[in-house]
């Protein structure tokens, strides 16, 4: 299987989107992840993964059915690898 050489958070696809959105990373070792949605207060609105991952490339969806439109963050953490992303929900 195929193992990435670097930590990364891939573009949200899509992007805008309503109500769902594939967001893509990879882990090039084993370890823990989280992966979380924020709104523009900086506050938490969803957590999509935290927990331990086995190395490689993978997919979580995000289905914002609950939320309002508006723009939005998804943070990476793994290791020492943070990284963010902006979303666009349009309803």
């Amino acid at each position: 299987r195929l193992i990435p050489a670097d930590y990364s958070l891939g573009n949200a696809y899509p992007n805008p989107f309503n109500p769902v959105t594939n967001i893509t990373f990879a882990l090039p070792e084993d370890g823990r992840v989280s992966l979380s949605i924020y709104n523009l207060q900086g506050r938490e609105v969803s957590t999509l993964i935290s927990g331990y991952m086995d190395a490689g490339y993978h997919s979580v969806v995000w289905n914002a059915d609950s939320h309002s439109s508006g723009v939005y963050f998804v943070k990476m953490v793994a290791g020492n690898y943070v990284n963010t992303q902006k979303l666009m929900l349009v309803k």
